[in-house]
């Protein structure tokens, strides 16, 4: 008897705890930007192009990127993600891509905070490449959601 009442309550107890247990469902949330002189502020003169794809992984706050760029007026002394700005502002770097990783493609990764993540999220990114001719930036695009 013993063994009939305790089957019942274990799954009970089961069930309880698959119900009442708040999921945690991780995202990957992709991003794009289109790099150009006219994007930057002020705008560049630049034939230069690029692209920004990146995911970002909700649950371990990991962005992961890679950018291409082409055209550009001289070799890429500096490359940043920035923010929070709008399209038509400027902002200080928020993740800056190293001075031994700046060759396209340039790919890499970082773990934001949550108030990166939110500025992110809602647009207030950008991405720029500078060169020694365009020392404010060359090419630039706003970091969007696919």
């Amino acid at each position: 008897m013993f063994r009939t009442f305790v089957s019942p309550v274990l799954a009970a107890v089961a069930l309880s705890a698959l119900l009442f247990t708040a999921p945690s469902f991780a995202a990957t949330v992709n991003y794009t930007a289109s790099l150009k002189g006219s994007s930057e502020v002020p705008p560049t003169d630049s034939k230069g192009t690029g692209a920004v794809t990146a995911t970002f992984d909700t649950a371990s706050k990991k962005l992961t990127y890679s950018v291409t760029y082409s055209g550009l007026s001289g070799p890429a002394t500096a490359a940043h993600f920035h923010g929070p700005a709008a399209e038509s502002a400027n902002a200080s770097p928020v993740v800056p891509v190293a001075a031994t990783a700046l060759a396209s493609p340039i790919k890499g990764d970082a773990t934001l905070t949550d108030a990166q993540a939110a500025d992110l999220a809602a647009g207030k990114w950008y991405f720029n490449v500078h060169t020694a001719a365009n020392k404010g930036g060359e090419v630039r695009g706003q970091v969007m959601t696919k």
